[in-house]
């Protein structure tokens, strides 16, 4: 959660160094991977780009779908100057492995508590997922540096972390307020049944909740959901879709007698939404039916 300070420092920041960055440089662009269904996970990696470099944001979980980032990169002409880790789970970062034998300079970093999580998760996650990724599993798995601060200078443009200061630190996100952008981060879903496995405590959802309102608050103009199936609007309309799920989850959670009755409700609330094997693990857990390591 952003407090009141922090986020009328940034909305001031904002509109100044808009200003400047208008004036001093040209418009950064977005340039989205999602690979949908045809990855265990539809996790996103957005490469924003200025008139000659470019920095990465997040790695993807396979071997396949890291090397097809690697081929929109090079593609992009611009130079790779930081590959910046968002979140902690490996879904984002295992596929640095083949980022950086292809892009060797640029820089990998995440914030601390990413960085943290990542220690102390990954032989975990790797002993997990590795038999089931088959040819995709990672020849070695990269922990990044840590970011100094809490933002990343892309020709003079500012990326910047936000939630580092509130009660989630692992769960930030990347605020570009040149062009109104959120990116990263895995508080915003999309056309999917939300992951509610790692988040077991009604006040974790309550930050959760307060993350989403503090990027209303931003009044973005694009928002990439961290995890999507299907076409993805990038607008606000995702993270008003993952609050209204959050809500939705906690009333049917209290009123389900086990997880058959949670998957049911929900799937009635949500009839359209993919991945429900999401669903289903997050139900048991949610019921006690199952443990899960957050």
């Amino acid at each position: 959660m952003i407090g009141f300070t922090t986020l009328k420092r940034v909305l001031l920041g904002s509109a100044a160094f808009g200003f400047a960055a208008h004036a001093a440089a040209s418009t950064l662009t977005l340039d989205v991977y999602n690979p949908g269904e045809k990855a265990i996970f539809p996790v996103t990696s957005v490469l924003v780009s200025g008139e000659k470099e470019a920095i990465l944001v997040d790695a993807q979980f396979g071997k396949s779908q890291a090397e097809q980032v690697v081929e929109k990169i090079r593609a992009s002409g611009k130079q790779l100057t930081t590959i910046y880790i968002s979140h902690g789970d490996p879904d984002y970062y295992f596929g640095l492995d083949t980022l950086t034998a292809a892009f060797p300079k640029a820089r990998v970093l995440a914030s601390q508590p990413t960085v943290d999580h990542i220690k102390q998760t990954v032989d975990g996650k790797l002993a997990f997922w590795g038999p089931k990724m088959g040819a995709d599993v990672p020849a070695k798995t990269i922990v990044p540096d840590v970011l100094k601060g809490d933002s990343l200078i892309l020709e003079g443009q500012k990326l910047q972390v936000l939630g580092l200061e509130g009660p989630q630190p692992d769960r930030s996100f990347v605020w570009i307020p040149s062009i109104k952008a959120v990116v990263g981060g895995v508080v915003v879903a999309q056309n999917i049944h939300v992951w509610m496995a790692d988040t077991q405590t009604p006040q974790s959802h309550a930050d959760w909740l307060a993350t989403l309102h503090s990027i209303e608050t931003l009044k973005p103009q694009v928002v990439v959901p961290g995890h999507y199936l299907g076409e993805s609007g990038r607008s606000v309309a995702a993270v008003q879709f993952t609050a209204a799920y959050i809500k939705a989850f906690d009333e049917e959670t209290a009123k389900a007698r086990d997880s058959a009755e949670l998957i049911a409700a929900m799937k009635k609330r949500f009839p359209a939404l993919g991945d429900e094997s999401s669903l289903e693990l997050s139900a048991k857990v949610a019921k006690g039916e199952m443990k899960w390591g957050e």
